[in-house]
């Protein structure tokens, strides 16, 4: 029996033990519990804040998208006008051309009036005067509206050369 009271010893030993150790992993368990637990959360926060930068990015995006539409759509309108007013101009000094040739042949022939002839030389160069403002006002739209891609190009490469 003593052999049993001997076991019963060790046994009850050793359970104490196996109980003392499962005590102080339960303790580290929640210590590790609760710093994982922080950890989470601070990652939680994190990514929405992440979450909310992306949405205001995505926004600022379609914005910037929107106005360069509007934009675009403006010089397009402004382009397709002044080409009308080009092309118009072009058919103006072309009938007065003809005009004028006939007139010079009236006159060759000593049918023409003096007078008639100057007044349709004077419009033909007010014809060709409009022409030009039309070409100066068709270069300074492509001008402003390649200013804005110049100046994007342009503004990379200035980052560039101050990192």
């Amino acid at each position: 029996m003593s052999d049993i009271d001997g076991l019963q010893q060790r046994l009850t030993a050793a359970m104490d033990r196996i109980a003392t150790g499962l005590g102080g992993l339960d303790a580290a368990g929640a210590e590790d519990t609760a710093a994982l637990q922080a950890a989470l959360d601070d990652e939680k926060v994190a990514n929405a804040q992440l979450t909310e930068r992306v949405r205001q990015l995505s926004e600022s995006q379609e914005n910037a998208a929107a106005e360069a539409k509007v934009a675009a759509d403006a010089a397009r309108a402004q382009v397709e006008e002044l080409d009308l007013e080009l092309q118009r101009l072009r058919k103006a000094n072309e009938q007065l051309r003809e005009s004028n040739a006939a007139l010079r042949t009236a006159n060759e022939e000593g049918v023409g009036e003096p007078h008639l002839i100057n007044t349709s030389m004077m419009a033909e160069l007010e014809g060709l005067r409009a022409a030009r403002a039309a070409d100066v006002a068709e270069a300074s739209s492509i001008i402003s509206a390649l200013t804005p891609l110049l100046d994007q190009l342009e503004a990379p490469e200035e980052e560039d050369a101050d990192a």
